[in-house]
């Protein structure tokens, strides 16, 4: 079982509760999502033996069996499937001890092996990239005929490098990907994010910028 890393992000853990907000299977986020649990828990990307796993105690063996129905199911498919699971519940509680044993412990092996170097960042902005992964995963190969991954394969070239300000900025450029299409809670977040990293590169004598979280807008998954 994972355990919480040593040191985390507290306002990295706080945009990214705030912009997953607390997910119920019988509403399904949208976009590519499968259905989700918790804090932004996703049974479309999970096998149904981690599902089991992470969640151990959390539901009635029956409910078990109708949420690992949903494991692997996304976009179309768990929106069909969502109103069938509307009678099952995620509490707060279980919600945080997933999100902190669980989940975040994954996410940050996942951002230490999509950038190399990303040991080396200040906590923040390791957040920040941990927010971001969470969110869109890892994936530095493009969706056939797009550019969508552009920006992921830039940040990865600059962790190594320890440039704060340019990752800031690639941050924000991917906005381009959701831009004018109703999502504005993504616009929102890779704000945030942005603005998580360069916090850790605030003037002398100004002080850290805190992240500004604005959570209202769609939380769906952005593969």
């Amino acid at each position: 079982m994972r355990t919480a890393p040593a040191a985390f992000s507290p306002s990295a853990l706080q945009l990214i509760v705030r912009f997953e907000g607390l997910n119920q299977p019988g509403r399904w986020p949208g976009y590519k999502s499968g259905i989700t649990l918790g804090y932004g828990y996703d049974l479309g990307y999970v096998t149904v033996d981690q599902f089991e796993s992470d969640w151990e105690g959390c539901f009635a063996d029956a409910e078990v069996d109708r949420l690992g129905a949903a494991v692997g199911r996304r976009a179309a498919e768990a929106q069909r499937l969502a109103p069938r699971l509307s009678d099952i519940r995620c509490t707060p509680v279980d919600s945080q001890r997933v999100l902190l044993t669980r989940t975040i412990p994954a996410y940050v092996d996942l951002g230490r092996r999509t950038f190399p170097g990303f040991d080396r960042l200040p906590l923040d902005a390791q957040g920040a990239l941990v927010s971001l992964v969470y969110n869109r995963g890892g994936s530095m190969i493009d969706t056939p005929g797009t550019d969508n991954r552009r920006e992921m394969r830039a940040i990865r070239d600059l962790v190594p490098r320890l440039d704060l300000p340019a990752i800031a900025e690639q941050l924000e450029s991917m906005k381009r990907l959701w831009d004018g299409k109703g999502l504005d809670g993504l616009l929102r977040r890779r704000e945030a994010e942005a603005a998580l990293v360069r916090s850790c590169v605030a003037p002398t004598g100004v002080g850290k910028r805190k992240a500004r979280v604005k959570t209202r807008g769609h939380r769906g998954r952005r593969r």
